[in-house]
Parts: C-alpha cells; structure tokens; sequence
C-alpha cells in the first residue's frame, strides 16, 4: 500500500503532501475539517474592493534558508514586501521595532545621542537585545530606557496578548520583542521576504495539484472512512487527537473585527500596533500587502482571546513547563503507534514561523522516509 494520509491543508500538510507526491511518487489522502486549504495563512480577494485579506491576521514570508525560498517559488512568484510596522506610543506613531530611529521619535536629540551611543558601546550596533535582558543594566540612562521600553512598549502588549504577567511568559516568547540597536526599520531582517503574488490560497493550492493527490475538503479526520493508511502525518492538535486523556493543552486565540471603509487608506503602513490604548492589539490594512488600489480599504482590528474549543481557532501555544509536560505525556502516547507522526504547530505544540514550518516539513520527511 502506498497511500499516505495527510491531516491539516495548511503549509506544513501542503508540503508534506507535495514532496510525498513528487518525489516518492506515491498516493496522498489530503484532508482538513476547513472548507479552505491554506490554514492559517488563508487569504481571499474581497469581490467589493479587490483586496486581499489574510482572513487570520497578517502574515509575511521572511527566511534565511535558500531552499525552502527556492522550494515554494516553484509554486509562486512573489511580491517583494519589508514589513515595516508602527506602534502608537503616548499618542504618537513611532517606529517598531523599537530601535534607534523610535528613540530620536520619542526623545529630545541630547537625550537620544546619549542613548544611542551607551547602547552600541554597551552592545555593539546591528544587536537585538530581549526586552528582559536590557533591564538588567545597572547604567542610569540605559536602565530608565529599558524602563520605557517595558512600560510603554512591552508590558501591556504582552498581557493583552498572553493574559498573563510578562515574568510569566517564557524567554522565547519574550525574546520575539527585542529593542534593535539599528536604524533599519524593517521589522525582520531575513534576505528572503515576501507575499505570494496571488495568495497564500493560491500558492497552496498550486502546491496541492497533483495526480497523486486526493484533496477531501470539509472532513474531520474522526468522520473518515478509509481503511489503513501506510503513513499518517497528523497537522491537528496532538491533544484532540488523543481526545483529551491526559487534559487541554492551552492555546491563545484571536478574534478579528473585518471593516470596509469608505476612504482610500486608513494608515500610513501595513500594521499598526496598540500597546497601551484598547483592548485590541494592532490594526492591519490589507491593501498593502499587495499595494492593490481602491478607493476603499479594509482593516482587520485584533482582538488577543483565551482558546475556548468550538468558538474560535487555536494560535499560539502558551509555553511554560507545566504545558511542556503536559505535551510530553501526549508525545510518548504517541510514540506507541508507528507511522503516525505529530507535525506543525499544533502537532509539535510550538510556535513555528512559515519557514520554519517548512524546514521542519523537510526534517520530518527525511527521517521517517
């Protein structure tokens, strides 16, 4: 037998989908409960305005790893794109990340050259210091910025987003928010970055096209029929598939306030974030991903949410060693069955960028293959 079921039409089932069917040249049972494939990264074009909107919230593709940027330009061409986002910060909106150009926004020049030039002695320039380990500094001026920082910048965006205390949050998820002794205002710095040019949807289902692929859309893995597979790569939440024995692991959601507005641009960027003010977190405008015109815009205004099963969609793993245990109970259950591997986000209960998706995509396949 050499049919292969995958569970989950997100990026990292699409791969795993695509490389079984073109370089094993064998069968692949494709399915996802969604009536969409993409996951997560789902976009769609709004037929009012001719927008894209990243019906999940705002995603860009950025990675270091040549291969996998070569990989999935098989399947798109790309619209080169630099996320470059604001935060509104004492009613003004400056620049995020928070690096040596937000300092000359938010202080007087005196104060800004003195700070500027304690930093790159004290850390050297082109360094991305975590939010925690700057305020360890003992220096007067340095630990009054990573006071700001904390309080204007960190603190309350964290727990809008986590519910919790920002001690609380695990130094990796800290670490993703760092001040960036630079001016380069670019969000991320990876040599690759970029949109697919029609779509994530688009490159997915380009990725998903092909004869030895069977895509069953709308259809939970509990409600399907067919007899034993060779090979199950589970994309789902490990939890759910063991249906709960050991307990829930816990997630972060979000809810998304979709609105059409009768102007032409409602923000002068991509994404602006809401530290301090509302319970929302950041605003995302869709027309500029891929710099569509119209003369009117959609926005996204987003909402951080506990996980509640049958309400809303799972986002972010909540990391913490208690929740790390939890999953390893679920992990060693799993090692009782052969051929069924946990994979992505929800599988591997971590936060996985796109690339890195990917990359794990091909770890996985190159060691169970």
């Amino acid at each position: 037998m050499d049919k292969n079921l995958v569970v989950g039409a997100g990026i990292t089932g699409a791969v795993i989908a695509n490389k079984i069917a073109n370089e094993l040249d064998e069968k692949v049972v494709l399915i996802d409960r969604r009536s969409t494939v993409a996951g997560n990264s789902y976009d769609y074009k709004d037929k009012e305005t001719g927008i894209t909107v990243h019906k999940y919230g705002p995603h860009i593709f950025h990675t270091n790893n040549k291969e996998v940027w070569d990989y999935l330009s098989k399947f798109t061409k790309w619209n080169y794109f630099f996320l470059k986002p604001n935060a509104v910060i004492e009613g003004e909106k400056v620049t995020l990340p928070f690096n040596l150009t937000t300092i000359r926004e938010l202080f007087s020049p005196q104060m800004a050259d003195r700070l500027e030039e304690k930093l790159i002695s004290e850390y050297g320039y082109g360094i991305k210091v975590p939010i925690l380990k700057l305020k360890e500094i003992e220096d007067k001026d340095l630990k009054f910025l990573s006071d700001y920082i904390y309080e204007h910048v960190f603190k309350n965006y964290t727990m809008k987003q986590w519910g919790v205390k920002p001690e609380e949050i695990d130094p990796s998820v800290t670490a993703r928010v760092p001040i960036y002794i630079s001016h380069d205002n670019r969000y991320f710095q990876d040599k690759y970055q970029g949109i697919p040019l029609n779509g994530y949807t688009k490159m997915i289902e380009k990725m998903v096209e092909h004869e030895n692929i069977e895509l069953r859309l709308g259809l939970d893995y509990k409600e399907l029929k067919d007899p034993g597979f060779k090979r199950i790569f589970y994309t789902g939440a490990i939890d759910e598939y063991f249906e709960y024995k050991y307990g829930r692991l816990p997630y972060r959601s979000l809810r998304f306030d979709v609105q059409t507005l009768d102007r032409e641009y409602y923000q002068k960027t991509v994404v602006t974030n809401y530290p301090n003010n509302y319970d929302f977190t950041r605003i995302t405008e869709h027309k500029y991903f891929l710099d569509e015109k119209s003369n009117k815009t959609i926005i996204s205004v987003e909402y951080p949410e506990e996980f509640e099963l049958g309400k809303n969609e799972r986002y972010y793993p909540i990391s913490s060693p208690e929740n790390q245990a939890l999953y390893e109970k679920y992990l060693k259950e799993a090692e009782k069955f052969q051929n069924l591997y946990f994979c992505g986000r929800l599988g591997a209960y971590k936060y996985y960028n796109m690339d890195l998706a990917v990359e794990k995509a091909f770890e996985l396949l190159s060691d169970c293959l």
